[in-house]
C-alpha cells in the first residue's frame, strides 16, 4: 500500500479528532474525513494554515462541485485578481488507486461557467453564494479573474474523458491542475537536502570574501530544467514566490517565447538569472573552464518562476536545440546556522521588488521573535513563519495576526481583506511597530470570533450583510471593546491582559449585537430603500471601501 496514503490519512484523522468544531455540521464520519482531506488538500496547496484553508470551505449541499475558494487580492496594474477552485474525492479503500471522476470534472466545468458569467444562475448554498457574489462583484468592477481548479484525491489524475470535459471550457484565463496524496506529503513534509553536481559552462569566477564564497557563471538552460525535473519544488523550498504559471504571467510567457525563438543564443541578456545558496561547494582548483561544482545543500532563492518556465518549456519542446542557450547563475556558500540571518537578507533584496509573499521575510526580524516569545508566555502559540508540519493545536499564524491586527487596531477593514499581499510589505511597519503580544491576541480572538458568526446560517438569513462585513464588525467590535475597557489601545498590555480577554469573552454576543447594529444603521443611512433589497453584488462592493467607516466609528 501506498504509505503517501496511509500518512494523508493518519493527518486528516487527527484533525477531525482535535478540531471537533470544524465538522459539527457533519454526523456522519465518513464525511467528516473527506472535509478534513479537503482542508488538508487546500492547506498544502496554497501553503496556508488548516484553519485558513477551513475558511475556504464551500462543500455540502448545493455546491456544484466546488469544495472550496480561494480569491486572492486584486491586481491595480493588470486590473486582475486569481481564484483557485477545489474539486476533490477522497477513496477510503486505500488500495484503490482509481483515476480522478470525469463526471466529477463535468460538474465543476459547468459550475465554473456559471460562476463567472455575472449573467447566469446557479443552484449554490449559502456558503458558495457568498463566494460567487464577491467575484461577480469584482468582474462587475471591471476584475478580470485568473482561475486556477484543481482536482484534489488521493489517487490518479483523470482520464481522457476528463480532458475532453476540460478541453470543452480550457481557454488562457484557466488552468486545471491535479494535486493528490504524494503532493501533500511532499508539501508538508520537510525537504531532503539537495546535493548535486552542476556544470558552469565556459569561464566562471569564483571569489571568497567576508568569510564566504560565491560563484558566478552561467548554465545551460537544459540542466536547469534537469535539476527541476529531477527535484521539484524541494529545489525551492527557502524560494518565496510560487510559479504563476506561463500562460498567467507576462514575464514567464516572455520567457518561453524567447527560448523557442531565433533569440534564444542571446537568453543569457535577456534575464536577470538565478541566484543560489548552498552550505558548501567545491570543484577542481585546476579546471579553468566548464567546471563541475559539487554542492551541498543547494537551493533556489530567487528567480523560481524562471526556473520552472525554462524546465516546462524544455520538456514541451524536446525537438528544440538549447545547447547554445544558457542563463546566469550566482552561488553563494553560507555555511552554518549563523549565516540563517543573511540568507533572509539576500532573499529579501532579491525578491522584495516584485510581488511576492513576504511573511517568510520578515519571518526572521526581531520583532517577530520578540512576538513569537511573549505570545507564548500569554499561553498562545504564534507562528512567524510557515513550517512543514501539520498545526492542529492553538496557534496563530503571522498572515492571520496581521489582518486581525491592521482590520481591528488600525482600522483598515477593506484594505486587510483585500490587499493581503501588501500586509508583510507596504503595511508591514504600520501593523507591527509598537504591537505587543497582548494587543495581538485580543485582535486575533476578535478577529476569529466575527468569521465564525459569518457562518452562521441563521444570522445571515437575517442579517444579509454578514458574509461581506465581517472585517468591518470587527473592526467596531475592537473599538467598543477599548470603549468598555475604558483605555487606549497603548494601555492595552500583558498586565491587563486577562481582564481584557475575559471581558470580552463574557461579551462577545453582546458587542456583536451593538456593532451589528451600527452597520444596519449606516447602510440605512446610505441604502433608504433597505439595504437587504439591492443587489448582493453591489452590498459586497460597498465594503471594499472604508467609506463606511466614517459613519460606524
Amino acid at each position: 500500500m501506498d504509505i503517501a496514503k496511509q500518512i494523508v490519512d493518519q493527518w486528516i484523522r487527527k484533525m477531525v479528532t482535535e478540531h471537533p468544531d470544524w465538522f459539527d455540521k457533519d454526523r456522519d464520519e465518513n464525511k467528516k474525513i473527506s472535509k478534513a482531506f479537503i482542508i488538508l488538500g487546500v492547506s498544502s496547496y496554497l501553503g496556508i494554515e488548516p484553519s485558513e484553508a477551513e475558511s475556504l470551505m464551500t462543500d455540502g449541499g448545493n455546491d456544484s462541485g466546488v469544495d472550496a475558494i480561494y480569491i486572492g487580492d486584486t491586481d491595480n496594474d493588470n486590473v486582475s485578481f486569481p481564484v483557485v477552485i477545489f474539486q476533490a474525492k477522497y477513496k477510503f479503500e486505500l488500495s484503490n488507486d482509481s483515476n480522478f471522476p470525469a463526471n466529477s470534472i463535468l460538474r465543476v466545468t459547468n459550475a465554473i461557467k456559471a460562476i463567472f458569467n455575472p449573467n447566469k444562475d446557479l443552484i449554490m448554498n449559502s456558503t458558495l453564494q457568498q463566494k460567487v457574489t464577491e467575484i461577480r462583484a469584482l468582474i462587475m468592477d471591471g476584475y478580470i479573474p485568473d482561475i486556477r481548479c484543481i482536482m484534489l484525491n488521493n489517487g490518479l489524475t483523470w482520464n481522457a474523458e476528463g480532458d475532453q470535459h476540460i478541453n470543452e471550457i480550457k481557454n488562457d484565463q484557466i488552468l486545471f491542475d491535479h494535486f493528490n496524496h504524494r503532493d501533500i506529503v511532499n508539501q508538508i513534509q520537510r525537504r531532503n537536502q539537495v546535493n548535486e553536481s552542476i556544470t558552469l559552462s565556459g569561464k566562471s569566477v569564483v571569489e571568497d570574501f567576508n568569510f564566504k564564497r560565491v560563484v558566478i557563471g552561467k548554465m545551460n538552460v537544459r540542466e536547469i530544467a534537469n535539476l527541476l525535473d529531477k527535484y521539484g519544488d524541494g529545489l525551492l523550498e527557502k524560494n518565496i514566490r510560487r510559479h504563476l504559471g506561463i500562460h498567467k504571467n507576462r514575464v514567464n510567457s516572455d520567457i518561453q517565447q524567447t527560448l523557442l525563438s531565433e533569440k534564444k543564443p542571446n537568453f543569457y541578456f535577456f534575464n536577470n538569472g538565478i541566484t543560489m545558496v548552498c552550505s558548501q561547494f567545491n570543484y577542481n582548483k585546476f579546471t579553468e573552464e566548464n567546471r563541475l561544482v559539487n554542492v551541498k545543500d543547494l537551493q533556489i532563492i530567487n528567480g523560481g518562476q524562471t526556473s520552472k518556465t525554462i524546465m516546462q518549456t524544455v520538456i514541451d519542446n524536446p525537438d528544440v536545440d538549447f545547447s547554445q542557450c544558457f542563463v546566469l547563475v550566482r552561488l553563494y556558500e553560507l555555511p552554518g546556522e549563523e549565516h540563517e540571518e543573511m540568507l533572509a537578507d539576500i532573499t529579501f533584496a532579491t525578491n522584495s521588488q516584485n510581488p511576492v509573499d513576504l511573511r517568510d521575510l520578515r519571518a526572521n526580524e526581531k520583532h517577530q521573535k520578540q512576538l513569537e516569545t511573549a505570545v507564548e508566555q500569554l499561553g498562545y502559540i504564534y507562528k512567524r513563519k510557515r513550517d512543514s508540519g501539520v498545526a492542529f493545536g492553538d496557534s496563530i499564524p503571522s498572515s492571520v495576526a496581521a489582518e486581525a491586527v491592521f482590520s481591528i487596531w488600525k482600522k483598515q477593514p477593506h484594505i486587510a481583506k483585500y490587499k493581503r499581499n501588501e500586509l508583510f510589505g507596504k503595511f508591514y511597519n504600520d501593523i507591527f511597530n509598537s504591537l505587543n503580544a497582548a494587543q495581538l491576541i485580543i485582535a486575533v480572538l476578535i478577529y476569529r470570533y466575527c468569521d465564525s458568526q459569518r457562518k452562521r446560517e441563521n444570522l445571515v438569513t437575517k442579517y444579509p450583510h454578514l458574509p461581506y462585513s465581517n472585517y468591518f464588525m470587527s473592526t467596531i467590535i475592537g473599538d467598543l471593546l477599548l470603549k468598555d475597557l475604558q483605555i487606549e489601545l497603548a494601555a492595552l498590555t500583558h498586565i491587563n491582559f486577562e481582564t481584557a480577554k475575559s471581558h470580552f469573552e463574557g461579551a462577545k454576543d453582546a458587542l456583536y449585537n451593538r456593532a451589528n447594529e451600527k452597520i444596519i444603521a449606516a447602510l440605512t443611512d446610505m441604502y433608504p430603500e433597505g439595504y437587504q433589497n439591492i443587489d448582493p453584488r453591489r452590498l459586497s462592493s460597498t465594503f471594499r471601501s472604508g467609506f463606511l467607516l466614517e459613519k460606524v466609528l
